[in-house]
This record gives C-alpha cells, structure tokens and sequence, in this order.
C-alpha cells in the first residue's frame, strides 16, 4: 500500500494489501450486513468491467500502476505468500468458501472435479482441512501433481469401473470443471445428505437425473466468491498453513501468449502478471 487516507484506521503506507473481485456493495442489504457481499441484493460492484456507481463510469480492475478502494474492501496479506497470494483473492475464496459452507472437515471423504486453477486450490484447501481428498480428472498424467498438492487418491473419471468402487461414499464434492460433463456420475458418488457444490461455469446446463438427488437425499448446489469477512479469514487460514496457488510469473507483454496458453490449458496453475512490467517498453 503506497498511501492510506485520513480517515482509513486499518491499513497504513507500507502494509501488503490486496484488492479481490469486488470494490463496493450497498453495504446495508441483509446479504451485505451479514458479511455475503459478493450476494449483495442491490448488485456489488466488480473490480472490473462493472459499473462504478460513485464516479458514474466503469471499473478498470487492477491491471494497472494503481487502484483506489474503500478500505472496506481491502485484504490484510498474512507474511510470506506473495507472489502467489494474487489467485488467492480469486480461485482461493471461490474454492475455500464453499468448504466452508457446508462445513467441510477431519475425517470426511471430499472429491474435487477437476485440476485445474481452481480444483488445485480446492485440493490444498481440502488436504488442510484434515480431509481424505479423492481428484477426478480424465488426464492421467495429472496423477502425480494431484498427489504433489495434497489428493490421496486420484480416480480417472471416464473409468466407470473406477468411479463404481465409490459408489455412495462422499460427504462432499467440488465440481470445478467448466466443460461439459456428466453430473450424474457424481451425484451418484454422494453419501446420504451429501453435498454437490459446483464452482465451475458449463456453457450449456448440466442435464440433472432427479432419482440421483432423491434417493438418498442428495444436494446439487452452487457456491460464487466469498464475502470480505470470509476472504480475510481464508487469507489467515493460508497464512497459518503455508498455502498459496500455483503460478507462473509473467511480464505484461507475454499476455497475449499466456491467453493463448490458456485456452489449451497449458498453465500450472495460475498466471500471475509482475506489475513492474508496466513500466517497461511495450515495442
């Protein structure tokens, strides 16, 4: 943090701040005052491509030299995870919050869909949290960094012979794949009153098997961000555990290649871009 304004009491010049999803919110909805300000009622703003209601125009995000923010919405950043500590604000809280939700803990069996920016967070979350943490992926040559990041077991998901021996025994899984899938496959994991949370964005909807939900009283739910209470407390919990993502460094420059790469996927797990680039010679 470069400057604090006067009437700011909890940051100073100097403190490792970091700036989320979001910069503003109404601030008085019941959402807002229960500390769920990413459900605000009135519409939170994005840090970027959203409308800023105090200037009037749109916000830039903080791909930039520097950004202004209430303190409100501002994080305390624990010592010794930067650089990583940058996804945290994102794929962190979108994987940390729902576990939280639906109080994911010591002694439960938790799956995690998908390796990817957020399934590699949902893995560390899950392996801290004292979980027996199963990955399903459809690329075995993931087996081994799923391991390396906390899973202890690593099921390949288009196996049906595999998934069978799992029938029926989740207390929770975290859906974090994007592309299309079977969600069925999963529901069918679940134990009694086992939860489906999904974090990740299918273009098109997911066709549900209502008996899958029905049987053994099965829950398919979804989970956004966190708020900035529960941002806070999951930066504090990495801080405590030594958790960060994944990342490759970048220059600003090397953007539109590392666009290019994540379309294909090809990132371990998370770009992350050194701001001081900015300052140098685009040409």
């Amino acid at each position: 943090m470069v400057q604090a304004g006067s009437a700011v009491k909890k940051f100073k010049e100097g403190d490792i701040a970091a700036v989320g999803c979001m910069v503003d919110s109404c601030q008085v909805c019941e959402s807002c005052r229960a500390g769920l300000e990413q459900y605000c009622e009135n519409g939170f703003t994005l840090t970027y491509n959203s409308e800023d209601k105090i200037l009037g125009s749109v916000t830039h995000g903080g791909y930039s030299q520097s950004i202004v923010v209430d303190e409100a919405f501002v994080l305390r950043v624990p010592n010794g995870l930067d650089p990583g500590a940058a996804p945290l604000l994102c794929a962190g809280i979108t994987t940390y919050s729902p576990m939280r939700q639906w109080k994911v803990g010591k002694g439960q069996k938790v799956g995690i869909v998908g390796l990817g920016g957020l399934g590699h967070m949902g893995v560390k979350f899950a392996h801290a949290l004292g979980t027996h943490v199963v990955l399903f992926t459809t690329s075995p040559n993931k087996t081994a960094d799923a391991r390396r990041l906390g899973a202890d077991e690593v099921v390949i998901s288009n196996n049906a012979e595999e998934m069978q021996k799992h029938a029926a025994s989740f207390h929770f899984i975290l859906d974090t794949v994007s592309g299309e899938h079977d969600i069925n496959a999963y529901l069918s994991l679940l134990k009694r009153d086992g939860t489906l949370t999904l974090v990740g964005v299918p273009e098109k909807p997911l066709p549900v098997a209502a008996f899958n939900l029905l049987s053994k009283r099965r829950s398919l739910a979804g989970s956004a961000i966190g708020g900035i209470r529960e941002t806070q407390e999951m930066l504090d919990f990495c801080g405590t555990h030594g958790i960060t993502a994944d990342i490759e460094m970048i220059e600003i420059q090397q953007i539109n290649e590392a666009y290019e790469r994540l379309l294909k996927s090809d990132v371990r797990y998370r770009f992350v871009i050194d701001m001081a680039s900015l300052k140098q010679d685009a040409g």
